[in-house]
């Protein structure tokens, strides 16, 4: 099997990975696992923050909770004045949005039908406790495609947000809920598979935009929430479609990315555990890009059936997202 790692170095060709295995370190920079200079950082973070009026750590119920700051100071290796504006710009982009309304009163049947041009949840996670996610290409194709691009890009930008709040509000809370072997670490990032499988060089090409935008608001307002990019099912001339995208990605990300080829099972199942992977890219679950969410065993004793529409996990309970009592409520549609 043919593997390769996409990092730093590899700015004109992709280098071979050395290696059969994907085990990234999921608690490095996280909570619990702090060194004492990186706990020293974050107190400055939240200092800085709380002058700034950008965070209130009052309990019971602080602005923000600490997975999502500790997510902007690694996307600035721990450097608290760029963290700082970071987060700053993304407050101020939520607020020009409206997002905590948009997500509140999003329509559900919406909601669902957005899920089919974006990664989707599985339902299941990898051997770290982190969500496993699908990004299938070639169902973006023909008719799919056509009414991807009918709909207008003001409301396609809506769609995403709507898709990333629910990954932070919902997945990766319930994720840190359930038993998971870095407990009481939170899980804050996801495992993403991206499927290249029967895609041309032309529909990619159609499709930059589409991913070029997702990509550039993932990476400002909702950093280091990805862990590992594998690859799968990768054409011959991915090597140029990669100098095409790398741009869109700093080199954190770029060296959790890992192309796999065209029986990516062997390695991925260093990662994920058969059960919970996907008979296509060769483990045991019976999953397929267009289908729902396969819950395992402990989310089903937890929610029981995965919710329609916007949710968020809170509590250990899911519940229906509240708009703040001070916003006007007449941002559900574009």
């Amino acid at each position: 099997m043919s593997a390769f790692s996409l990092t730093a170095s590899t700015d004109e060709q992709i280098k071979t990975f050395k290696g059969e295995r994907i085990d990234p370190d999921v608690t490095s920079g996280h909570l619990h696992h702090l060194t004492q200079d990186q706990q020293a950082a974050f107190n400055v973070f939240k200092d800085i923050l709380v002058k700034a009026q950008l965070y209130s750590p009052d309990r019971p119920h602080p602005t923000h909770d600490e997975p999502t700051l500790l997510r902007f100071l690694r996307a600035r290796r721990f450097d608290p004045h760029k963290a700082m504006k970071q987060f700053a710009d993304a407050e101020a982009w939520r607020k020009k949005h409206n997002v905590d309304v948009l997500y509140a009163t999003f329509p559900a049947d919406e909601f669902e039908s957005a899920r089919r041009f974006y990664p989707r949840w599985t339902g299941r996670r990898d051997k770290n406790g982190l969500p496993v996610y699908v990004y299938r290409l070639a169902s973006l194709t023909g008719p799919q495609q056509k009414e991807l691009f009918s709909t207008p890009p003001a409301r396609r930008y809506q769609r995403i947000v709507a898709l990333y709040e629910a990954m932070t509000r919902f997945v990766l809370r319930l994720c840190t809920h359930l038993p998971h072997p870095t407990q009481p670490t939170p899980v804050s990032s996801v495992t993403t598979i991206i499927d290249l499988e029967q895609v041309s060089l032309p529909t990619l090409w159609s499709l930059r935009s589409h991913l070029q935008e997702a990509s550039a608001l993932a990476t400002a307002n909702y950093p280091e929430t990805l862990s590992t990019i594998a690859v799968v099912n990768s054409p011959s001339f991915f090597p140029t479609v990669w100098n095409w995208i790398k741009p869109w990605f700093d080199e954190g990300t770029r060296r959790k990315v890992h192309v796999l080829g065209k029986d990516p099972g062997p390695t991925l199942r260093t990662l994920i555990d058969p059960k919970d992977l996907p008979k296509p890219y060769g483990g045991d679950l019976d999953w397929k890009f267009e289908d729902e969410p396969a819950l395992d065993d402990d989310a089903k004793a937890v929610i029981g059936e995965m919710p329609k529409g916007p949710v968020v996990f809170e509590d250990g309970q899911v519940r229906r997202p509240e708009p703040p009592e001070s916003a006007d409520t007449a941002a559900s549609s574009s």
